[in-house]
């Protein structure tokens, strides 16, 4: 059989290609939006065709890629990789994105709780009392 002749779901295709791990997973994100095929939403039960352009959310990350190879079957991580090609354009955009969430990193993930000094420092900030904090 040809890639021509080979029909196969896009829920299945987005398993096989190791997106997600279930299908069932893959027919909740295509239903949620999170999965665009050709720059439209689309159903799970669509047939995917050689050439689309697929548009995959998956937590911080946004993916471009398009379909190089048909498969029904999930294969090995080396195998469902040969099944498409990220576009140069997404691969950058991701790549900008992470270096923007690594330098905010800092200031996303701050202690829970102030120590007993930063408290009194705090306090005498808003107290508006002479502290760390005044100069003069």
């Amino acid at each position: 059989m040809t890639d021509t002749e080979v029909k196969v779901r896009l829920d299945k295709w987005l398993w096989a290609a190791r997106f997600y791990k279930t299908r069932a997973v893959a027919k909740q994100m295509i239903d949620g939006g999170k999965v665009h095929y050709n720059g439209q939403r689309t159903k799970c039960s669509r047939h995917v065709e050689v050439g689309a352009v697929l548009e995959i959310r998956q937590g911080f990350d946004e993916k471009e890629i398009v379909v190089v190879e048909l498969s029904d079957k999930r294969r090995g991580a080396p195998d469902a990789q040969k099944l498409y090609k990220e576009t140069e354009a997404s691969i950058k955009k991701r790549e900008e994105h992470a270096a923007q969430r690594k330098a905010m990193g800092s200031s996303l993930n701050p202690r829970n709780r102030p120590n007993k000094k930063e408290r009194r420092q705090i306090r005498s900030f808003k107290d508006g009392e002479r502290g760390i904090f005044d100069k003069g």
